[in-house]
């Protein structure tokens, strides 16, 4: 709608177009009028009307196939009918069509006035909600999921196929290769788009906070518990709960976790009362959880409830060819957020960056690109702006199973940093809790 709504009158008398455009007129309106439907329908190829008022007897083409027609050219016209009493069952009709409103002739100009104002006032208001949804829409779309190898295109149909469901999806894959974001991928193209994503770290948390994390809790359920608290349950209702590192989660909350897919069902710790959530669950995981079902530390029936559908996410040493778009890509980011003038990477530091093994995956990509960045100077990165440890690494592949890999990887950063943990977890973008799992788990011990 422009400032001045405008409107159309449409009738075969002159005296009640006269009337109705004088009428409008005076109201502050931007009104013109038509004689038949032929000449409406002229008037709106040309130009759309905010509302218009149509007579349903006319000669040649009446106003209930003329609606129809206007329906064709701009599917969310609003229109008022303007009949005679004897043809109410028709103006009945049209309002079945679609139709805001009708009013009968002899036209009370007070009573005509208020349906057209309410009727600009809804147009009003579902112009307003269309474009809330589009910047909802905007604002809930995933970041660029970058790639163009063969992987990625099909991880793009696993997405598309999936993302219209509400199936449980289970992601799987190395550290820093995108799961989160491939989450969001999948919220953002589904029907629940306009509700939140909610993500949960379930590695990040002792039992007992993360239980509270999901189910919230009420006023004084444990010390410290000083007001009445929503879970990340209750806020997910409606959207997606993302359940990122599940395979970390304790043996109780598997279980509480599992009547709550099972019944949608839960309370709050400390309290009584039975609340219902409606969410879609995905969740993502770079554990064995089927090795974790044999040894018995990961239940079963849990395991089979979210690996519904699942999709694997390639490392990125497997998808090379994708590498210089993502680190264009990731130039261009940090260069709009650093307001400075680079462009891509020089022939040197690009081959280096192709020939690097990644064991961080793409976050790693990233963190590499931003660190160069701040180094860096225009027009384009060298090899020199690269981190020191990709340097001397250059042209070497590492080899061996995921777990070989991913404990190279997480012992190259705690000895660069030093084992500070806090500064190795920012690092590898995991929280200081699963660093500790992770340094249990390969047995890595701290030189003396």
């Amino acid at each position: 709608m422009t400032n001045t709504p405008s409107i159309l009158v449409v009738d075969d008398e002159k005296v009640v177009r006269d009337s109705l455009t004088k009428w409008f007129l005076q109201d502050g309106y931007d009104v013109e009028s038509a004689d038949s439907g032929a000449e409406a329908l002229k008037r709106l190829q040309v130009r759309k009307r905010d509302l218009i008022l149509l007579d349903i007897k006319m000669p040649g083409m009446d106003g209930m196939e003329l609606q129809q027609r206007v329906k064709e050219i701009d599917s969310g016209a609003t229109i008022i009918f303007i009949t005679a009493h004897a043809t109410i069952d028709s103006a009945v009709q049209a309002l079945k069509q679609g139709a805001f409103d009708y009013v009968t002739k002899p036209v009370d100009p007070d009573y005509l006035s208020h349906v057209v104002a309410n009727a600009l006032r809804q147009r009003t208001l579902a112009i307003e909600n269309e474009r809330m949804r589009d910047s909802i829409t905007s604002a809930s779309r995933a970041e660029e999921i970058v790639g163009e190898s063969p992987q990625m295109k099909k991880l793009f149909e696993l997405i598309d196929t999936v993302a219209k469901t509400d199936t449980t999806v289970m992601i799987r894959g190395e550290s820093g290769t995108g799961k989160e974001l491939v989450a969001r991928a999948i919220h953002a193209n589904s029907n629940r788009r306009f509700f939140p994503v909610v993500p949960v770290n379930c590695g990040g948390l002792a039992e007992g906070l993360l239980e509270s994390e999901l189910f919230g809790h009420e006023r004084g359920a444990f010390t410290g518990a000083h007001y009445r608290r929503k879970g990340k349950l209750e806020l997910a209702d409606g959207g997606t709960l993302f359940l990122d590192e599940v395979g970390n989660i304790s043996a109780k909350t598997q279980m509480d976790l599992l009547r709550v897919l099972e019944t949608k069902q839960f309370t709050r710790v400390g309290g009584n009362d039975v609340l219902r959530t409606d969410f879609r669950v995905v969740c993502a995981t770079n554990s064995d959880l089927e090795q974790a079902v044999k040894q018995g530390t990961f239940r079963e029936d849990l395991y089979y409830r979210l690996n519904v559908f699942s999709i694997v996410l390639p490392p990125l040493r497997e998808r090379r060819s994708d590498i210089p778009l993502l680190a264009n890509y990731f130039v261009k980011k940090y260069a709009l957020q650093m307001n400075k003038a680079v462009t891509g990477l020089a022939p040197d530091a690009m081959e280096q960056v192709v020939q690097y093994s990644w064991p961080g995956n793409v976050r790693e990509l990233e963190n590499a690109i931003e660190r160069a960045m701040v180094l860096g100077t225009p027009p384009m990165l060298k090899a020199s702006d690269l981190p020191f440890q990709m340097t001397n690494e250059r042209g070497r592949i590492r080899t061996g199973t995921l777990a070989d890999i991913e404990r190279a990887y997480v012992t190259e950063v705690l000895e660069r940093n030093r084992w500070n943990i806090s500064r190795s977890a920012e690092e590898l973008d995991i929280d200081r809790v699963t660093l500790y799992h992770k340094i249990d788990k390969y047995g890595l011990k701290k030189p003396s």
